[in-house]
């Protein structure tokens, strides 16, 4: 049964916390993590800052090989990252155990939630800490339960279900769309980018469920 563990940890912990806090005062918080080769490619959203500022910061720290504007949807950015190497780190550590994040994000300071696909896992995932000296402040770990599975296998929260119902409804995710950002935002009584925001977490809480499940059917 699939594993939720939540922790903290300082930036200077692990590699990529240190390269974006370099970038300045931004908020930042990792979209994903895509493996590539030997490497990995972070996705992450900064705002709350100077964009310019963070840019020249970031691609002069010696990791970074490339720093890849995506995207900006209001005042936050999306970014993709690449790094130069492949170097040891808390983010390597969660792809050599197929951990799933589910929610990080922090400048100084991190929170993670991240999701594994049972207590092997997790073990293989502590001890790389053990032995790469990343300490973490464990905050919760839990196995979901066969109640919470039928509840709410994808594990969104209030807001998240609740724009993504709407957005069926309205045909936000039809060809062509029936609706648009702006017109959720005003049902929901809420922002443009809040709306966004929700619909982006939720959705990607929902593929990777799908996706994993897909994948452990396939080697069945």
């Amino acid at each position: 049964m699939s594993i939720v563990a939540e922790f903290t940890i300082e930036a200077e912990q692990f590699l990529l916390g240190r390269v974006l806090r370099a970038g300045g005062g931004m908020n930042i918080e990792i979209e994903r993590v895509v493996p590539a080769s030997k490497q990995v490619m972070p996705y992450v959203w900064v705002s709350g800052g100077d964009r310019t500022a963070f840019e020249e910061a970031v691609r002069a720290t010696d990791e970074v090989r490339e720093l890849l504007h995506l995207d900006t949807i209001g005042e936050r950015s999306l970014y993709r990252i690449g790094w130069d190497e492949t170097v040891e780190s808390l983010i390597y550590g969660m792809v050599e155990t197929n951990a799933t994040i589910l929610e990080a994000h922090g400048r100084d300071n991190w929170l993670f939630r991240i999701r594994f696909n049972d207590h092997e896992s997790l073990s293989a995932f502590s001890e790389y800490c053990q032995i790469h000296d990343i300490r973490l402040n464990v905050r919760r770990v839990h196995n979901l339960t066969a109640d919470e599975v039928d509840d709410d296998p994808f594990d969104l929260t209030d807001e998240q279900r609740e724009a993504i119902e709407l957005a069926l409804q309205k045909g936000y995710f039809e060809v062509p769309r029936q609706a648009t950002l702006s017109d959720l935002a005003v049902d929901l009584d809420v922002s443009q980018q809040a709306i966004s925001e929700r619909l982006r977490r939720g959705t990607q809480k929902v593929m990777d469920v799908v996706v994993d499940d897909t994948f452990r059917a396939s080697e069945r």
